[in-house]
């Protein structure tokens, strides 16, 4: 069964930092990119970033996140990364990641800015 765990979403101020985990099974994780979206309170879910499969050398980066986030994998440990700085209140939402193509989503986890 595909599935999708993240975690360390917390509260933290504006200017601080979190590193979101996403643990995934199922799969042979390797072979699939993988990619983090959120969705904040009455708004669409959107793309925050993406990592190719195997190595993760290819990047891509939202705007609104270029310069100030990174996502990495550990493909031994079956888990993508995502390490949020410089944070802003509008950072505010839940954050998921999934495989492309995607399978299930999974439940999110919380990540509140705010002072």
């Amino acid at each position: 069964q595909v599935q999708v765990v993240e975690s360390g979403g917390c509260l933290v101020q504006p200017g601080g930092s979190l590193r979101l985990s996403c643990a995934a099974s199922g799969f042979t994780f390797s072979t699939y990119a993988m990619r983090w979206y959120r969705q904040a309170p009455g708004k669409e879910r959107e793309l925050v970033a993406a990592i190719s499969n195997n190595s993760g050398w290819m990047k891509n980066y939202a705007d609104f996140v270029k310069g100030r986030f990174t996502i990495t994998r550990d493909n031994a440990a079956n888990t993508v990364y995502l390490q949020m700085n410089s944070l802003k209140s509008e950072d505010t939402a839940v954050y998921y990641c999934n495989r492309w193509p995607p399978a299930d989503w999974g439940q999110g986890t919380q990540v509140t800015v705010s002072s």
